[in-house]
């Protein structure tokens, strides 16, 4: 079975209609859905509209949590194998539910990859864009779309990781990442998106730090050497730049360039340490 998970904030003028989407694409599928609505709180009348629904399975936040608590609430609820997370602003198209499903038997799990078609502001997709080039070097890999809040995945990954995962928008960059680093298989689907109806939840720059933070701590459990191995590169350069300089020009090495040159040596075996301990992690994790 599959859990299909909507989570909702104050989304009266959308969930009507991406209730009804969704149950117009499954309803001659052979596979088995379940419909799940997340309310995270909300203030307005999407409770109350979930509720009129009986083909729905409803759990309220008595307060609002994040998005990322709301895919959390809705994955520990499932009785589905699989879950397909799907936003209520009605950005996203429910019949690309079928596309993305017929992979779940070759792939633990499988996202929507918003084309350059999407709608979406010149400021979010800029933003998106330098995320996933950091992603893409920390990964090793090419991440089509690094946050996409359309996708499938196997309900006991994300119990796997459920206490690392963050209670905010950075719950699917996360997820993604740890899933890649972890080397489950993962697909993505080309789709494209509306432009949501009512207003974005998404704070562009205090979201934005937060996604790149949760990027480097998420890399930092599995490769560390991905970012102490530059920060120490670029410290020996700069010291040994700086070296050549004083000791052709001036005949005289200061404690600068010796210090910057240390510091590379230091930084360096903290990562070294750092990926030790990683490695030790992963394997003990298998052991058990």
């Amino acid at each position: 079975m599959i859990s299909i998970v909507v989570p909702a904030y104050n989304e009266e003028e959308n969930i009507k209609n991406v209730l009804r989407d969704i149950k117009d694409t499954i309803q001659d599928s052979e596979q088995k859905f379940e419909i799940i609505v997340v309310d995270d709180g909300s203030t307005d009348k999407t409770a109350e509209i979930v509720s009129s629904d009986k083909d729905v399975k409803i759990v309220r936040h008595p307060y609002n949590k994040g998005y990322g608590a709301s895919l959390k609430t809705g994955a520990r609820v499932a009785q589905g194998d699989f879950i397909l997370y799907i936003d209520a602003d009605n950005q996203h198209n429910p019949q690309d539910i079928l596309k993305l499903i017929r992979h779940t038997d070759k792939y633990e799990m499988v996202i929507g990859a918003r084309t350059k078609k999407s709608k979406t502001s010149m400021l979010r997709w800029l933003g998106r864009g330098i995320l996933s080039l950091i992603a893409n070097y920390l990964a090793g890999m090419k991440i089509p779309d690094l946050n996409s809040g359309f996708r499938v995945i196997r309900r006991d990954i994300i119990m796997e990781f459920m206490p690392i995962l963050p209670n905010t928008f950075s719950f699917t960059t996360t997820i993604t990442l740890l899933a890649i680093k972890a080397g489950y298989n993962i697909k993505y689907i080309p789709i494209d998106t509306t432009e949501r109806i009512g207003t974005s939840k998404i704070k562009p720059f205090s979201d934005g730090f937060r996604f790149v933070m949760l990027i480097l701590r998420t890399i930092m459990l599995f490769s560390p050497l991905k970012i102490f191995l530059p920060v120490s590169v670029v410290l020996f350069i700069i010291g040994l730049f700086w070296l050549l300089y004083e000791g052709i020009l001036f005949l005289n090495i200061g404690d600068v360039p010796i210090l910057f040159i240390i510091s590379s040596i230091i930084v360096f075996l903290f990562g070294l340490l750092a990926d030790q301990i990683s490695l030790m992690r992963k394997n003990i994790g298998k052991d058990y």
